[in-house]
């Protein structure tokens, strides 16, 4: 088995790296990775983003939100958390088989004093807490199986971040199903800092399985920048590949009033829109309808398209701001 070590903590790129490592480098091969993301929230391939993270704590924290190739749920990576990825190839396996590539992790850990268990569908927990969420993608013979391991998160982030807001959201995205969570590091026989339990995995995994370390070349490096570019970089990917869904935002502002507001999202963008409430206005609401219609639901689309707009016309003593934070945030 070839093991690669990512040199970057970009979840961009990082994922970029694990779909070029997966595509395009030799088949024959068999893979094992290891890598970690400095503060992101990584969505499944099937999911709505919108309706996985809480977006105002996304923003104020300056957190990566990031699609992956494979399904499953939301997961809250920081650098107190370590990643691994198998790929390899699929004959004998069965369809999702997580068992078999989270029995070496299990057992890895079990050599430092850690009793972990396979437990669920997808999950590793110690002591019925999940400190791993895993998940595969399979496409022409091959599988790709990665998970996370909670070393040393910050485990009050991992709860806001994926705390989804009060709004009413409709989707047909597949949701995450939140847990009970712990670091592992609290359960280990010998107290270390996560980059010797990064060390001490990889020896664990080595022992039992040869590795050959492979280092990425500059072309490597180039392809999966671009790669990076090309998908994982852009908001179409992250954000507007998630499922048709309907939302309600409902708030009050002091001088304005009570505003409901209805959308229809599709692709990212405002498919429908209505607003609701006791607020005062003198504007027409079909014409502010007009401005957002087809508008991608991002900061910057929604900014361009209410420009030449006065907000405060159809909603008395409502700033321009507190309107789009109402409809992001």
């Amino acid at each position: 088995m070839i093991y690669i070590k990512s040199p970057s903590t970009d979840p961009h790129f990082n994922l970029a790296l694990e779909q070029y490592v997966f595509d395009e480098m030799d088949r024959s091969q068999e893979y094992f990775m290891l890598w970690q993301n400095d503060n992101a929230i990584i969505i499944g391939k099937h999911q709505n983003t919108v309706r996985e993270i809480n977006s105002s704590y996304v923003k104020e924290h300056d957190i990566s939100v990031v699609r992956r190739l494979s399904g499953g749920g939301a997961v809250y990576h920081d650098l107190g958390n370590l990643n691994f990825t198998f790929i390899v190839s699929e004959n004998g396996l069965e369809q999702f088989d997580f068992g078999s590539f989270c029995r070496p992790i299990v057992k890895a850990l079990g050599h430092f004093g850690v009793k972990a268990e396979i437990n669920g569908r997808n999950d590793m927990t110690i002591d019925g807490k999940k400190f791993s969420g895993n998940s595969q993608y399979a496409k022409q013979g091959r599988v790709m199986h990665h998970g996370t391991i909670l070393y040393d998160s910050n485990l009050e982030t991992v709860f806001h971040a994926l705390q989804v807001s009060a709004d009413k959201i409709v989707s047909k995205g597949v949701q995450s199903v939140r847990s009970r969570v712990t670091n592992v590091r609290n359960y280990m026989e010998k107290d270390v800092p996560i980059g010797e339990f990064w060390e001490m995995l990889l020896q664990d995994m080595s022992a039992e399985t040869p590795m050959e370390f492979y280092t990425l070349t500059e072309a490597d490096l180039e392809r999966v920048r671009q790669i990076q570019k090309e998908r994982y970089d852009t908001w179409e990917w992250n954000y507007g590949n998630s499922p048709a869904y309907a939302i309600v935002k409902e708030r009050r502002f002091d001088g304005c009033g009570k505003l409901e507001v209805h959308m229809n999202v599709e692709k990212g963008m405002i498919t429908a829109f209505d607003v609701f409430g006791d607020y005062f206005g003198n504007g027409d609401k079909d014409q502010l309808r007009q401005h957002l219609l087809g508008v991608k639901l991002t900061e910057e689309a929604l900014k361009e398209a209410l420009q030449s707009l006065n907000i405060s016309d159809y909603f008395c003593h409502l700033e321009k701001e507190q309107f789009l934070d109402l409809l992001l945030y």
